[in-house]
């Protein structure tokens, strides 16, 4: 026999189930006449009731056939010996009672002697015996296990029924063990649930640092998120891990409280109506037309696709850099486009290549341009100022030639309120952006140039919504910069509109806002979303809420507040109310010429600290924060 086998067979918890129903039946068979043998030895009163001349042999074969059809009816061979419980405690005590009837039985029928109170007496023993040969086995398991099996030393916290559930489970693991219960409540302090004692919470640490424990289990299903936030916090301080087990009713409907934070519509967290921008001037200035998006993969290009499929468009020109997200948004976009009859053109490419852009724009007839290519976190930015400038400023510079040169019929600037007056280099490069396409326009003889500029988008790549909402899932903290920031905020619907209409509208050098309501501070968005989380915040005035706030301080470069205009007089109605044109003062010909050529020259030598001279000189109100100078780190939150 090889040693596999010999060891397969050396361990009884790898025996095979037909082995073990086998081995059950042949020890409850054997106790039939044992147990029988016992009633008259106890009946009689002595040890050697078999030499009782009355005594018939008969009487124990009889007794023993029908006792083991009796077992095979009630099939006792299937009850699992690691779960034996009160049901298994019931089949066995229906035995019992079965085979006391066919001891009177056989004896009446067959008038064989037995004094009346024997069948009694052996069906009460029968009991007796079946359960003692269990809880024997099961406990020489046991010490099997122990000895020769690694397992993990638990310690459940809760004492109630999830910890007791937990507890049952666990002993048929091989892999973990319970050793103690540890509960708050100290009424349950010095009892024992099935061979494991109640314990306050305080030996937690003795017995982790003694290595009597490896691993702490919560089993408080009815605890709050921020109860169980508090105390996970609090055993991390343990030299073991700490799990959450969710309670058995949470497990089977699979039901837990991450699952219930319910997605949260943009719409729902905005303070003001949302603004209807679906008017027929929209399809009609795209239909039948070529319109390339750059940045299509991005939140806003993403969206900015979708709906331009609904436009009745001739094709779309799908241009990015990064192959996974051009994937993504072709894939998502194929079929509605094929419902439309819209054509598709997936090109990989960079703003700042000029061949690539030129070649695009001739292969596919492009008529509008619509570019939504940035780099948009403040943080990241800040740090990587040269790929900054590169991509924002001097990428519109090539995507807007490209346009004037190619005579197209419109080109449309996505910009950000961060440009106005920035104090960071993104809105900084945003606003060179915007200076570049004031530029372009001045020199188009029959493209018109056009700007869209509009605070925080909801939802977006890198935005606070998803931020909050992960953290929210987490059980916080919720971390915002500052308590007085604020944010004027729109969601990407609405964003990607605004760029629509302005194609619709442009005139030539327009530059369009959106008039957003007032300004959203960022901590009362946080709490809105806690809110319609189904949490409540914990703080001073509710320290037993779900979720913390906790403020982390404004990064490199931020605001408390931003602005959408330089000169708030100058703005003109469009057709729609909530649509207004901006007229701003632009850099002459010979600043953007200069402007360009010195950027060209630090893009050479990379010198980040000649980039924010340009951005001061150039840019107007552009301050930068302080500490912009040494390297800012990227914190989390809004």
């Amino acid at each position: 026999m090889s040693l596999v086998m010999r060891t397969k067979w050396a361990d009884p918890f790898a025996w095979p189930r037909w082995l073990k129903k086998v081995l059950v039946v042949a020890a409850d068979s054997a106790l039939i006449p044992i147990s029988l043998y016992i009633a008259f030895a106890l009946r009689i009163g002595s040890i050697v009731p078999h030499q009782h001349e009355s005594l018939s042999a008969v009487y124990f074969l009889v007794i023993f056939v029908g006792g083991v059809g009796l077992l095979w009816l009630l099939r006792l061979n299937r009850l699992k010996l690691h779960a034996f419980d009160m049901h298994a405690m019931a089949r066995l005590g229906a035995c019992s009672a079965g085979l006391t009837l066919l001891a009177i039985t056989v004896s009446y029928m067959f008038s064989l002697w037995a004094p009346r109170s024997v069948p009694l007496i052996f069906g009460a023993i029968f009991f007796l015996n079946a359960v003692a040969m269990r809880m024997l086995v099961l406990g020489v398991l046991g010490h099997i296990k122990q000895a020769t099996g690694s397992h993990t030393s638990v310690a459940i916290y809760g004492a109630g029924a999830a910890g007791t559930q937990l507890a049952n489970a666990l002993r048929q693991s091989r892999e973990l063990r319970p050793v103690i219960f540890v509960d708050d409540n100290s009424a349950l302090h010095g009892i024992i649930i099935g061979g494991v004692r109640v314990c306050h919470p305080s030996v937690l640490e003795q017995m982790a640092h003694k290595n009597e424990i490896d691993r702490v289990l919560i089993a408080i299903p009815s605890m709050t998120i921020g109860q169980r936030e508090r105390l996970h916090k609090t055993l991390e301080a343990l030299p073991c891990e700490v799990q959450a087990i969710p309670s058995y009713v949470d497990l089977v409907s699979g039901k837990s409280w991450v699952d219930e934070l319910r997605p949260i519509s943009p719409d729902e967290l905005l303070e003001r109506e949302k603004v209807d921008l679906d008017i027929p001037e929209v399809a009609k200035a795209y239909a039948g037309r070529s319109v390339m998006v750059t940045g299509a993969g991005g939140s806003i290009g993403s969206e900015l696709c979708r709906q331009l499929v609904d436009c009745e468009l001739g094709r779309i020109v799908l241009f990015e850099r990064c192959e996974l997200a051009l994937y993504e948004i072709e894939r998502t976009l194929r079929p509605l486009a094929a419902e439309k009859g819209v054509e598709i053109a997936c090109c990989l490419g960079s703003v700042i290549d000029r061949p690539a852009v030129d070649a695009v724009i001739e292969q596919h007839g492009v008529d509008i341009i619509l570019h939504a290519a940035a780099y948009k976190h403040v943080p990241l930015v800040e740090e990587n100022e040269v790929e900054g400038i590169r991509n924002n400023a001097i990428g519109t510079h090539t995507v807007a030639e490209a346009a004037r040169d190619a005579g197209i019929e419109r080109f449309i600037l996505i910009s950000t309120d961060k440009a106005v007056r920035p104090t960071n280099v993104m809105g900084a490069t945003k606003r060179l952006a915007e200076l570049i396409v004031h530029e372009a326009q001045r020199k188009a003889q029959r493209t018109r140039f056009a700007m869209v500029r509009f605070g925080n988008v909801l939802g977006s790549s890198g935005s606070v919504v998803p931020l909050f909402h992960e953290q929210i899932r987490r059980g916080g903290p919720v971390t915002v910069t500052h308590p007085e920031v604020t944010r004027y905020f729109m969601t990407i619907s609405e964003a990607s509109r605004l760029v629509l209409l302005a194609g619709a509208f442009s005139e030539g050098d327009d530059m369009f806002v959106l008039d957003m309501g007032a300004p959203v501070k960022i901590v009362d968005l946080a709490r809105r979303m806690i809110k319609l989380a189904n949490r409540t915040v914990r703080d001073a005035d509710n320290p037993d809420g779900d979720v913390e706030i906790e403020f982390c301080g404004l990064r490199a470069g931020e605001k408390l507040y931003e602005e959408l205009l330089i000169d708030d007089d100058s703005l003109i109605q469009t057709p729609h109310e909530k649509i207004l044109r901006a007229s701003e003062s632009p850099l002459s010909e010979i600043e953007v010429a200069a402007m360009l050529k010195q950027i060209g020259e630090v893009l050479e030598t990379r010198d980040k600290h000649k980039i924010r001279m340009i951005l001061q000189r150039y840019v107007a109100g552009y301050a930068a924060a302080a500490g912009n100078d040494e390297t800012p780190k990227v914190q989390p939150g809004m």
